[in-house]
């Protein structure tokens, strides 16, 4: 029995267990470890789910051997010998984007963002502010951000930097920008608030500087191209009339101009706006789109000719001053439903403060999908900065490389405007598409009606209305031919090297798809005919393979020159059009006219 009892009562959880037995003793030290242990593996699993639940560090895309896209982790203290090789590094960045370059301060060549100290940071930028100077360059920094691992208390950042080259005898950026939009949309005014310096009075006086034509100002509508410039100095400063006088002092001031090509919004001069597109070779188009009345009239059609035309295109919106918050959200909703289409395929990018204008910057030229979206106000300047900072930054298309390659070719300088100038004679301005044009040049122009090409002379070449020695491969500028007969002369002629045989052709194939018509496309259709600067109508003599078209629909399809041969390019992009009927491709063969004439003969003196 006792032994019994004695079993009971070291028996755990037993109720006859004290406060001072012994097996209580031992459950409250069990329990104690048990509590400690079950604590210290609960903190384990919490630090394992902060750490998988940490942001992963943030890196950028591996840095590019070619670009001028730089990544640098640190610039302290650099000997002498290290200092020379990194102004050589600079050098060539620049080179690369002609005349820009952007260095990241922080980042590993690899793209991970490691961040300095602030006393690293200041010492860095000091060094590259040293490196810009000797290679005549200003810096400009354009944002820092913080960098945060949560391995210490330590703030790091990351700085871009931009660094552009000081003028030097009219070598300066030039990127051309078309701007598009429906009509009352507020282009004009727009460009005249960018370029004057002065915001609008809301009844459209900004614009009336850029008008050619009185019917133009009593009507307030574009009818014509007129050509406008803003300039950006070497410290990324906006160099436009508020400040100098004239054309000539913006230039001289500037190391980025901004060619604004200002279209027609009017159905009615539809053609007017694409030979500006087809012709003048912009390199990016600004939709302008009327916050108040959204997406109407030519917004789609001017939309779908820069998609057709592979011109990377950027929006405004404009007028919010006019209407509600709520308003300007629904068209900015309109806008990305329409750009999120399968016909579009873009991503939209909403910019909304000064880090989202150097991103949209950046990626707009890298991605083609990227189309920025900004929401301003004429009248009151709100918002006008970030798109001022966007086309500050904006980087050209073209590297060095690429352009120094089409300076290797020979001359080949493209028609588009003819003036007649009091004292200077016929003058002419276009785009030289190839090779080095200098003043006192001997060229050719061509093809007049009956196939043959004039020997000229160049007089004085003008860039942004101040005078320029030499013209290089993908600047706009007028040359001045002195007493050349005008009659002579038309839209759509190429000047070329007398060196050059160029090919010139009544009939050519094109590969096209044929973007809407009423009923069926067929031969003998007529349509009007847009390559390059050439604008003529044109009938369908085949369709190879196929009798008819129809909308959506593609074929290889022959056309024929109804007044006078052209001078085309392979590979040129093709746009057509007649009324509602529009379709879109390029050259594939060109069939030359009978050419048994030599090359001399073809040539003829004024």
């Amino acid at each position: 029995m006792v032994d019994l009892l004695q079993t009971a009562a070291v028996r755990p959880g037993n109720r006859h267990d004290g406060p001072g037995s012994l097996t209580n003793i031992k459950g409250k030290k069990s329990s104690k470890k048990s509590r400690a242990r079950r604590g210290k593996q609960g903190r384990k699993r919490r630090n394992k789910r902060k750490r998988n639940n940490r942001t992963p560090p943030p890196i950028l895309p591996p840095e590019a051997e070619e670009g001028n896209i730089e990544y640098k982790l640190k610039l302290v203290n650099p000997t002498q010998y290290r200092f020379e090789h990194l102004a050589t590094q600079l050098k060539w960045r620049l080179q690369e984007g002609r005349g820009e370059a952007v260095y990241q301060i922080g980042v590993e060549d690899n793209g991970l963002l490691v961040g300095l100290t602030e006393a690293d940071m200041k010492g860095s930028l000091k060094t590259l502010k040293r490196m810009a100077e000797k290679v005549g360059a200003d810096i400009t920094l354009l944002r820092e951000r913080e960098v945060d691992y949560g391995l210490d208390r330590n703030i790091r950042k990351i700085a871009e930097v931009l660094v552009r080259k000081v003028p030097d005898d009219q070598q300066f950026l030039d990127l051309r920008v078309a701007v598009l939009g429906n009509v009352d949309s507020g282009k004009s005014t727009l460009l005249g608030v960018l370029t004057q310096g002065e915001l609008d009075n809301g009844r459209g006086r900004a614009r009336l500087n850029l008008f050619r034509h009185l019917h133009e100002i009593q009507t307030g509508r574009t009818s014509s191209i007129s050509f406008e410039i803003l300039g950006f100095n070497s410290k990324g400063e906006v160099v436009n009339y508020s400040e100098s006088r004239t054309a000539e002092e913006i230039c001289e001031s500037s190391s980025k101009m901004i060619t604004f090509i200002d279209l027609a919004g009017h159905h009615k001069y539809l053609k007017t706006t694409v030979f500006g597109l087809t012709s003048y070779c912009p390199d990016f188009a600004m939709l302008v789109v009327s916050a108040n009345t959204g997406i109407a009239g030519t917004t789609r059609e001017h939309l779908g000719l820069a998609m057709a035309l592979k011109v990377p295109i950027f929006i405004v919106v404009s007028k919010v001053d006019l209407c509600s918050r709520g308003t300007v959200e629904r068209t900015v909703r309109q806008l990305e439903r329409v750009l999120k289409q399968p016909g579009c395929n873009k991503i939209p990018m909403v910019v909304m403060n000064p880090d989202d204008a150097v991103t949209a910057a950046q990626q707009f030229t890298q991605s083609a999908c990227i189309t920025p979206i900004f929401t301003l106000s004429s009248v009151s300047g709100e918002s006008l900065d970030l798109l001022k900072v966007f086309l500050n930054i904006l980087p050209p298309l073209s590297n060095s490389k690429e352009q120094e390659e089409l300076m290797q070719q020979l001359t080949e300088f493209q028609v588009d405007e003819i003036y007649s100038v009091p004292d200077v004679g016929t003058v002419v301005g276009g785009t030289l598409y190839s090779g080095v044009c200098r003043e006192g040049e001997r060229l050719v122009v061509g093809p007049t009606e009956e196939g043959r090409f004039v020997r000229l002379k160049v007089g004085s070449i003008q860039r942004n209305r101040s005078a320029c020695r030499v013209l290089k491969a993908g600047q706009a500028a007028t040359l001045a031919l002195g007493n050349f007969d005008r009659s002579l002369l038309r839209k759509g002629m190429v000047m070329v090297s007398p060196k050059m045989n160029p090919t010139i052709c009544c009939q050519f194939e094109a590969a096209i798809v044929l973007l809407f018509h009423a009923k069926t496309f067929r031969r003998g259709s007529q349509v009007t005919v847009h390559v390059g600067n050439v604008r003529q109508t044109a009938t369908v003599e085949c369709l190879h393979g196929k009798d008819e078209l129809r909308t959506g629909e593609r074929a290889v399809v022959r056309f024929r020159f109804i007044k006078h041969p052209e001078y085309l390019r392979l590979s040129a992009k093709l746009l057509f059009r007649e009324g509602v009927t529009k379709g879109i491709g390029h050259v594939t063969r060109l069939l030359p006219q009978d050419q048994n004439l030599n090359h001399d003969q073809n040539l003829q003196d004024y």
